[in-house]
């Protein structure tokens, strides 16, 4: 998947960025070389291979130090939203900024 000037343009434009011509084309050749390794990688097969939780247990075993998940701090939500200019069934609304 190679990406062409317009592509960049559009990108830009949807992250609300004003790129000049040449960092433009230094954004193509960046993404494009990313693009080129994640096709690398995707040409890989990995059918059989099991995923890691960790980089290090493909070498050794290790033992994960998980804590239990319970909350440790009060629920805040309402002073934190007090200041909040719009609040909706506990969810701050945001202007749309997505075309």
């Amino acid at each position: 998947m190679a990406l062409n000037a317009q592509d960049i343009a559009r990108i830009a434009n949807l992250a609300r960025l004003e790129l000049s011509s040449t960092e433009s084309e230094r954004m193509l050749g960046q993404l494009n070389d990313f693009f080129g390794i994640v096709e690398k990688m995707q040409a890989v097969d990995t059918s059989g291979v099991s995923p890691l939780s960790h980089p290090v247990a493909a070498i050794q075993d290790i033992a994960l130090r998980l804590r239990e998940d319970i909350a440790s701090e009060p629920d805040q939500r309402d002073a934190n939203q007090r200041s909040a200019p719009a609040v909706e069934r506990g969810l701050f609304l945001v202007p749309k900024v997505i075309e």
